[in-house]
């Protein structure tokens, strides 16, 4: 849902604000959790963005030779308290070990064995924006 359709509902349930019934509190209610949730995500997407970025230039810091190519990725981890030390590093290699032969066993592949890349389809997949606009009684 957009923000404008958000603002709609709201103003909807507003507008409805003395009829107190159980329906109109459980509007509110779910409309608030769901404005949270989508709060939430874009945080989520912005996190991963930036962490993808930092993987990304440090992949190819170390294609290109440079000196010190974690540079970008423990600055990342760095600014958001990921970067393990101490036992924690030891958990965190046991944890990838697994996690790795975990994901081999469902692709039916040896540990160290690496799945062919998944293709779908021919090329990239068009975006496209489905649906109506929809209006609220006033």
């Amino acid at each position: 849902m957009t923000r404008s359709e958000f603002d709609d509902i709201r103003a909807h349930i507003a507008a409805e604000a003395d009829h107190r019934d159980d329906l109109l509190l459980l509007a509110r209610s779910l409309l608030d959790d769901l404005e949270t949730a989508r709060m939430r995500e874009a945080t989520l997407r912005s996190y991963y963005l930036r962490l993808l970025t930092a993987a990304r230039a440090t992949a190819a810091a170390d294609a290109a030779g440079h000196p010190a190519p974690l540079t970008f990725l423990t600055a990342e981890l760095g600014e958001r308290g990921q970067l393990p030390a101490g036992e924690e590093v030891n958990r965190i290699l046991a944890d990838a070990r697994t996690a790795a032969a975990l994901v081999a066993s469902l692709e039916g592949l040896p540990a160290r064995e690496q799945a062919p890349p998944r293709t779908t389809g021919k090329g990239a997949r068009a975006r496209r924006c489905a649906g109506t606009s929809r209006t609220l009684p006033r």
